[in-house]
């Protein structure tokens, strides 16, 4: 017999877990270490009918998905290249390992109890390194332009293709974007076990995988930032996946 999710809880809105930076950060008067996420992504979250709550990157984070119906894992900076057995290269930058690790944990451990996961830029790139994937570490050594990230501290745009018939497709309701909101340097080289390609930009470059692991109804990533635009699409998608009941493998003890 299913069970349902906290959230699924009549007059409850599903508790969505977004991964949080550990960063620098000045506000007002201050300048201080925070955990610090851009008030998009909790928006989104809240506005597709979720209440978001940030989980900062401190050791045993993961233990909190207990109480949550599902994870969000953000952009950010670059994961340690030493994760997937790369060396450095000189672009890498704004590596935290306790994020690494920490956005690991809370993927690992959402997949074994069967919530619904959707990775985010940098999120994206974690799920494909946690399921034994690799990088590229820098997107204009390997197109020959700065498309996807064209401004530094904003975001630019450009089309993206996604496969008929995918999850993805269902549910944006195209397999054509003309303008997705982009900012990123590194990429999807090898990729993971479980996860297959569901959209590409222009120049070729993964924008999207699906994840199929048993027990978990829904684990989709892209490269873009749908944080930063209109479409609200894969957070209803994410909503939607914490309201269903359980599924029978994450209840089995």
């Amino acid at each position: 017999m299913s069970e349902v999710r906290p959230g699924g809880e009549a007059g409850l809105a599903p508790v969505i877990g977004i991964s949080a930076y550990h960063e620098q950060a000045h506000w007002g008067k201050w300048d201080a270490d925070a955990a610090v996420l851009p008030w998009r992504y909790p928006d989104r979250v809240f506005e597709a009918g979720g209440m978001p709550v940030l989980l900062p990157p401190v050791p045993g984070i993961a233990e909190v998905l207990d109480r949550l119906d599902g994870l969000v894992l953000s952009g950010g900076g670059d994961f340690d290249p030493a994760g997937y057995g790369a060396r450095r290269h000189p672009a890498t930058a704004s590596v935290r390992p306790d994020r690494d690790a920490a956005e690991v944990a809370l993927l690992s451990a959402a997949l074994e109890r069967g919530l619904p996961v959707l990775g985010i830029c940098r999120g994206m790139q974690v799920i494909n390194v946690t399921m034994g994937g690799s990088l590229h570490q820098h997107v204009p050594d390997l197109v020959g332009h700065h498309g996807h990230a064209p401004v530094p501290g904003a975001y630019g745009a450009h089309p993206v293709r996604v496969a008929a018939g995918s999850g993805l497709a269902r549910i944006l309701g195209r397999t054509q974007l003309d303008g997705v909101p982009t900012h990123h340097h590194q990429a999807l080289d090898r990729l993971g076990d479980g996860l297959t390609a569901t959209a590409w930009s222009d120049d070729g470059l993964i924008e999207a995988v699906e994840l199929d692991a048993p027990g978990c109804p829904f684990a989709v990533a892209v490269q873009w930032h749908p944080e930063a635009g209109d479409d609200l699409s894969l957070f209803r998608a994410l909503i939607a996946a914490a309201t269903a009941p359980l599924p029978a493998a994450a209840l089995a003890p």
